[in-house]
Formats: C-alpha cells, structure tokens, sequence
C-alpha cells in the first residue's frame, strides 16, 4: 500500500526522479540529494510504513532485508563498512513519514 501524498511513495512509482541505487519487488535505494557523507543511500520499502518501529511491528523480515541491502551498498562502495541511522519522530530528524535507513559509507565516518 502507498501513500499518495507521501514524497517517497512518488520517489518508488518514479512519479518524482531519484537516482536509483538497487531496486528489487520490496525495496527501493537511491541517492540522498543532501548527502552527509561520500555515500548517502536511502533504503525504503515499497510498502508504506511511518517509521521503523511502525516496519519492524509489522514485517520484521523486510527491515531485516533493508539492512542487508545496506550490508550490499557498504561492501560494493567501501569495503563492507557502513553506518545505518533511522530517524523515528520529528524530535529525532525525521522529515518524510515514510521509513527510511540512511546509509552512510565511501570514507571513514567520524563518531
């Protein structure tokens, strides 16, 4: 199910463009356009869910398979290390209510 208001929603359906890192019938990967680090990946299902906590309630298995397609940008880009940050909340970041895993790699990262 989508969300037809939802920015990330109409980034999957290729309604607005992104620049497409990995695809398959249940994720979605692309570039951020403000990146924080050499490479700055969002991974996203193609289900909408609010947040992580929201995902991991109702589909454990596809956050699992987001952190291995994480694992799977990490190892192409830089020798398998990366960092994984999800936002949950507007206090804590979060600006697209659609839940997403930051992948932050390509150079070593400060603390």
């Amino acid at each position: 199910m989508s969300d037809k208001d939802c920015l990330f929603c109409k980034i999957i359906t290729g309604e607005i463009p992104s620049e497409k890192v990995y695809e398959d019938d249940t994720t979605y990967a692309f570039k951020d356009i403000n990146p924080k680090a050499k490479v700055h990946v969002l991974v996203v299902p193609r289900e909408h869910y609010a947040n992580v906590a929201e995902l991991a309630a109702a589909d454990p298995q596809q956050l699992a398979h987001m952190a291995q397609v994480a694992q799977n940008i990490a190892d192409k880009e830089f020798h398998g290390a990366f960092r994984l940050i999800f936002n949950t909340g507007i206090d804590a970041g979060q600006t697209v209510f659609h839940v997403h895993a930051h992948v932050l790699t390509g150079e070593k990262l400060d603390e």
